[in-house]
């Protein structure tokens, strides 16, 4: 049995460095997860518009689901970091959070330019908004080089000393290339139609996504 478990963490490891994933907070799934019991060996594999959100692992108790990985307080400065070895020329990245169980994701951080990088924590507020319990961190990825893809990895955490909750100053989350009728431009950085109060922007030239799909309000974010 240990030998079984030792084989498919080095299989995990080693497909990882393939993409990019979401290392820390731990995301549902990641190898170095300790509550998930399954980890994914495709983890940092684009997903498509049936894995969304989260792979659909935000639901399964196997891949940590429900399983708190980090305590954040609201108003705290916190970090969160990717790991792999093709960032894809970097792109754009939101991090968002859902207290919906993954039915909406409100960003609280755009980053135009530059995510992902190896090997560098991304810094981030928890809003003084953000409500008290358990919610879900999303980190989805936008790639500048490669087919026109999206990336997202969850983990489960816990908002300390909360407020009222993430009103409509916050969007949804930014959601394309997987079939809205709304991509991404080739080998450009992504600017987010809409990406919120606090952005970090690298000074790379963004362009805006296309498609007939990006102007309605779906491609601002799935409301199921």
């Amino acid at each position: 049995m240990f030998l079984i478990k030792a084989t498919i963490l080095f299989l995990a490891l080693t497909v990882a460095n393939a993409h990019m994933l979401l290392k820390n907070p731990p995301s549902f799934g990641f190898p170095g997860n300790k509550l998930s019991t399954k980890p994914d060996v495709d983890l940092n594999a684009p997903i498509s518009k049936a894995q969304f959100p989260c792979k659909g692992y935000h639901k399964d108790p196997e891949r940590g689901a429900g399983k708190s990985v980090a305590t954040w307080a609201a108003g705290s400065a916190q970090t969160f970091s990717v790991s792999g070895g093709a960032p894809h020329g970097g792109g754009s990245c939101q991090v968002s959070l859902s207290y919906d169980n993954g039915q909406t994701f409100k960003v609280i951080k755009s980053f135009i330019g530059n995510c992902p990088a190896p090997d560098r924590e991304y810094s981030f507020p928890v809003p003084r908004d953000a409500a008290s319990g358990a919610a879900i961190f999303a980190w989805t990825w936008y790639n500048k080089i490669g087919n026109r893809e999206l990336y997202m990895g969850c983990a489960a955490v816990t908002i300390t000393n909360g407020g009222s909750g993430l009103g409509s100053s916050f969007p949804k989350i930014f959601v394309a290339n997987i079939g809205e009728q709304c991509t991404t431009v080739p080998n450009a950085v992504l600017e987010f139609p809409n990406p919120g109060a606090v952005v970090e922007r690298s000074g790379e030239v963004a362009s805006k996504p296309e498609g007939a799909g990006c102007l309605l309000f779906r491609a601002f974010g799935f409301d199921r």
